[in-house]
């Protein structure tokens, strides 16, 4: 269950759906079999991207002597910008410019999809979890669900219009507030608590 937890709120900040256009606008110079080639290599970098992070990132917080109860107020805060953007998108397009002819691991691995806030959140989320196993079937679970979906973008798109796409990222973005306030208040209750005793 724990791990259903993780991976759905991977799933959000990972914002597959929200990337879908910028992906599909990066890929559609090339033929559908190639589309898939390269997505799916840029997959692998992603996840080996949140897998390090994960699991390596953890002892860097140890190293820095950062409490739970912080990580637990700072998450809350970069899942509450996240959400902000999500239901309030900037009117500026993301800049998906590929230095190379052919995009691989920039932009698609890092950052649209294993991006900045992706990677603090396993990180965040990894320190809170000790169990190695829930942690690693939640980053597969939410990678997983985001693979099929960018799998599927053209056909996604086609179904449910530009229009969707923007409601079913402000829902995500909602429901992301959400989790970043009870996370927060969790740090200072813990935070309170601690300094109490």
């Amino acid at each position: 269950m724990r791990s259903i937890s993780i991976a759905f709120s991977l799933f959000l900040i990972l914002n597959s759906v929200g990337v879908v256009p910028m992906v599909m606008d990066l890929l559609k110079g090339y033929p559908l079999k190639k589309q898939r080639s390269m997505l799916a290599k840029d997959m692998g970098v992603a996840l080996l991207l949140l897998l390090v992070f994960a699991f390596f990132g953890g002892k860097f917080f140890d190293w820095l002597h950062i409490t739970d109860s912080n990580i637990r107020m700072a998450g809350g805060l970069i899942l509450l910008l996240i959400a902000i953007k999500l239901i309030f998108p900037s009117i500026k397009k993301y800049d998906v410019e590929c230095p190379s002819d052919e995009p691989f691991i920039v932009p698609i691995a890092t950052p649209l999809i294993a991006g900045p806030s992706a990677l603090a959140a396993v990180m965040i989320y990894a320190r809170q979890e000790n169990n190695f196993l829930v942690m690693l079937g939640g980053i597969l679970l939410a990678w997983l669900a985001t693979a099929l979906i960018l799998f599927f973008g053209p056909l996604l798109k086609r179904v449910i219009g530009d229009k969707g796409i923007i409601a079913f990222q402000r829902l995500m973005g909602l429901v992301l507030t959400l989790i970043a306030v009870q996370m927060f208040l969790q740090g200072v209750t813990e935070f309170i608590t601690r300094s109490s005793l």
